[in-house]
């Protein structure tokens, strides 16, 4: 069962997605980034500080600190010490995360988790459904599967945390039956927005004319190999002659024009690279896919296919005699002290570089590779 299924705070889901979503990032990050967890866990409890003034009808204004608003709480006997202190803690220790330089410990991450516990009880059992049942608290664990790292953890935080927004302004203009009808348990249907495996997160978006492209974190400085790209090979060579679309990167966020960096190339060369620019994306999704479901396996990736490189398949020799059909490859090969099948790249295209090597050639040595 994946983290994204068993994440502590699903049973949140039902009273608030958005609130439910942004514990599950906060979880991700205990172990990652403590710095980014104790951050972002002040903005959690602040948007339960506001939805709790909104349903007390107690006035407050977008500018109002959140030690502020936790006195108005304080004041009208709404939290007790206990709640009131776990607040508090969460607070400075987000402050404290935001400002210092220091390095921040797991430790303290673990007890703004347990202060969360808290004010995540108190406020459900006072605001929440009857049927609503909050589990006991639970250290969380180390995730087993590959990991998010800090700055995609950011990005994952931020992207929940506008959606937390807008759900507190639509919130804020509900009438008192509406919010009765949305707390209700049964009334409420959730699902998984935003559950990527690590790596997966958009982190930016690029546009050509009516379209666009989603590009996931873990291809944000990805190489845009020249022999990756088909139709659009020689103009990405005379692009990265210029410094630009070597990398992901260095595209810019509309590819319109993109053909004036370089002469005699035009708005076709732009819409011929954006096309293939979306299958370079989505090959390297499968292949990020298999990675993850398969570690610590070698691969030889061609296109959209692969193969799985056993020892003995690495072992075998790249001569004329195993591999027919492709003697210039080979040679050449063979001329710079690549002389088994194991020393070839992983990314099989990079051998179009070699003289007389094309896609028939290639193609050639996959099916041979295949078959053995």
């Amino acid at each position: 069962m994946s983290q994204q299924q068993t994440y502590f705070y699903k049973f949140l889901e039902p009273l608030s997605k958005e609130l439910a979503y942004v514990a599950r990032e906060l979880e991700n990050s205990i172990f990652t980034s403590p710095r980014t967890m104790l951050t972002h866990a002040r903005t959690f409890i602040e948007a339960i500080v506001e939805k709790v003034l909104v349903i007390e009808k107690l006035p407050f204004e977008t500018f109002t600190s959140l030690a502020e608003k936790l006195d108005m709480l304080d004041n009208q006997e709404l939290i007790s010490d206990d709640v009131r202190n776990a607040f508090h803690q969460i607070r400075m220790t987000g402050n404290k995360a935001a400002h210092d330089v220091r390095q921040f410990r797991y430790s303290e991450a673990l007890l703004s988790w347990e202060a969360l516990h808290m004010i995540v009880k108190w406020y459900v059992e006072v605001y929440g459904p009857i049927d609503l049942k909050v589990p006991a608290y639970r250290d969380p664990e180390p995730s087993q599967n590959e990991a998010y790292d800090m700055a995609e953890l950011q990005v994952r935080l931020e992207n929940m945390e506008k959606l937390l927004t807008t759900s507190l302004e639509n919130f804020q203009s509900e009438v008192p039956e509406q919010r009765e009808v949305a707390a209700t348990i049964e009334a409420v249907e959730t699902d998984d927005v935003a559950v990527e495996m690590p790596g997966m997160t958009t982190i930016r978006t690029i546009y050509y004319e009516n379209d666009k492209l989603e590009i996931p974190y873990f291809l944000r400085d990805a190489f845009l190999l020249p022999q990756r790209f088909e139709k659009s090979e020689r103009f990405l060579i005379r692009l990265g002659g210029e410094q630009q679309a070597r990398i992901m990167s260095e595209l810019p966020e509309n590819l319109v024009g993109l053909h004036k960096y370089v002469k005699r190339y035009n708005e076709t060369n732009d819409q011929n690279f954006f096309s293939e620019l979306k299958v370079f994306i989505e090959e390297e999704k499968k292949r990020r896919e298999i990675l993850l479901e398969r570690p610590g396996e070698l691969f030889f990736f061609y296109k959209d296919d692969y193969i799985v490189v056993t020892e003995r398949l690495s072992q075998v020799p790249l001569s004329t005699e195993e591999f027919t059909g492709i003697p210039s490859l080979i040679r050449q090969l063979n001329e710079i002290g690549i002389e088994y099948v194991g020393q070839l790249p992983q990314e099989l295209v990079v051998l179009a570089k070699y003289k007389n090597v094309g896609i028939g050639t290639l193609e050639k040595l996959f099916g041979q590779l295949r078959g053995k």
